[in-house]
């Protein structure tokens, strides 16, 4: 504690071998509010109050019966699924490892084989009515190539929710700085009755990450 009896910023000092950039997110990590809520409440990430936010400006969780999670490392957002609809069956998908969540069926394979759509439906007994993706292309720090290769895994994660989405249905992705690109806004548009973008508070401020939030699915032409 600090003399005004608040917490101080935490500092971390510049070990050998730790490099400045390294630091910095030490010490990002160490400050920031929504790590240390994350600590206190459970949560295994950060993101987690991003759903948590969006849910409150969108209603997206209470009543769902069956969602799916589109790069659930390290699952976050499945855990609040679970405690906003805890009777929700849940089935995400990761390349990474990720720890067993109770209630959550959680599939290690890349959502971009073409067997993952058909082992994703396969785990529930019936259409979804939420998609969520919080999955983004690890980055090359070239933002062109970092864009379409986000935008190539919303595209993808969009039309998996269009083929399988339950009528009234939803989809939630994360997109770069821009919003959804014209032709994936035109097709979400056509099968959801609104579509929006939002940035939650829980994104960080220097952060390019927006949100589309498509609700009301229409069906397949």
């Amino acid at each position: 504690m600090s003399r005004s009896g608040q917490d101080a910023d935490r500092r971390v000092k510049t070990a050998r071998g730790r490099t400045a950039s390294s630091v910095r997110w030490l010490e990002r990590q160490l400050n920031d509010p929504y790590v240390k809520q994350a600590k206190a409440e459970g949560y295994r990430s950060r993101a987690a109050y991003k759903l948590i936010e969006l849910d409150e400006k969108f209603p997206l969780l209470k009543g769902a019966r069956r969602v799916v999670d589109l790069g659930i490392a390290p699952g976050g957002w499945s855990q609040v699924v679970r405690k906003v609809s805890p009777r929700a069956a849940i089935v995400g998908i990761d390349l990474l490892e990720v720890e067993p969540i109770e209630g959550v069926t959680i599939l290690q394979m890349d959502f971009m084989a073409d067997a993952a759509p058909a082992a994703l439906m396969a785990a529930l007994d019936g259409p979804p009515d939420l998609v969520l993706s919080d999955m983004a292309a690890n980055t090359v720090g070239h933002r062109q190539t970092d864009h379409l290769r986000t935008m190539g895994l919303v595209e993808t994660a969009a039309d998996f929710a269009i083929s399988v989405l339950a009528p009234d249905g939803a989809f939630v992705a994360k997109v770069l700085a821009g919003g959804t690109d014209a032709e994936l806004l035109t097709l979400l548009k056509r099968h959801f009755r609104t579509v929006k973008h939002a940035k939650p508070p829980a994104s960080r401020k220097g952060s390019s990450e927006w949100y589309v939030i498509a609700q009301g699915f229409k069906g397949q032409d």
